[in-house]
């Protein structure tokens, strides 16, 4: 099994591939611009940061948009922060097209909401550690309870159009969506890298999520 981390050329690829070699129990960890080798690769990580218009260009220029989506749709696949934000069909920041490998909008914090329970005003970028409660078992929380404290640098959010699709939420100062799954798909906005021990957990937890037991799992319960 090869682990791939799509390097686009934005954000410091190197501590997530680090992050997972510390916990992939010796499974290699590729990063790379190689569209054939993020083909080949039985699980995929779509990490970066920056701004939005930014990162959709370079991963155009590069020729990986096809290999992205083709991953997203086929095997395990974890999405970080702006790869969490690039799936969407749009994105607030400078009016700029997604992905479109899942349905909704990516917006940014609005400013008149920007106040806390005491009156004071919160800053964007939302930066810093927070509480993420789980919408629904998955196995990518396994050994991570509810509430546990993730961190965050990020001024724009999803906004999901399916609300299934919520696997996670946290709040600042309202609800907002920071984690989505469907079938072989699993994206956060915080960053799992620098989230300590609960970070390196979500992180093994994706190195060994079975997803063909999953859909197993779910057919079971529909029929």
């Amino acid at each position: 099994m090869t682990i791939a981390v799509v390097d686009y050329g934005m954000g410091n690829l190197r501590s997530v591939a680090k992050a997972l070699e510390h916990v992939s129990d010796g499974v290699p960890v590729v990063v790379t611009d190689d569209p054939g080798v993020i083909a080949s690769a039985e699980r995929v990580v779509f990490p970066g940061q920056g701004a939005m218009r930014d990162c959709m260009r370079e991963l155009q220029a590069r020729g990986l948009r096809a290999a992205v989506i083709e991953a997203a749709s086929s095997r395990p696949f974890l999405g970080i922060c702006i790869g969490l934000q690039m799936l969407f069909e749009k994105s607030e920041e400078s009016d700029t097209p997604g992905l479109a490998v899942l349905p909704g909008e990516v917006i940014r914090f609005p400013q008149e909401a920007m106040v806390d329970a005491g009156g004071a005003r919160l800053k964007v970028p939302h930066m810093g550690w927070n509480e993420v409660h789980q919408s629904e078992a998955h196995p990518m929380w396994t050994g991570i309870p509810d509430g546990t404290r993730f961190y965050f640098v990020h001024s724009y959010f999803p906004q999901p159009a399916l609300p299934e699709l919520v696997a996670g939420y946290s709040h600042y100062p309202f609800p907002f969506c920071c984690a989505v799954a469907r079938g072989n798909l699993f994206a956060v906005q915080f960053h799992p890298e620098k989230s300590h021990r609960a970070g390196l957990q979500l992180l093994a937890n994706f190195v060994n999520w079975d997803v063909k037991a999953g859909t197993a799992a779910e057919r079971a319960t529909c029929s």
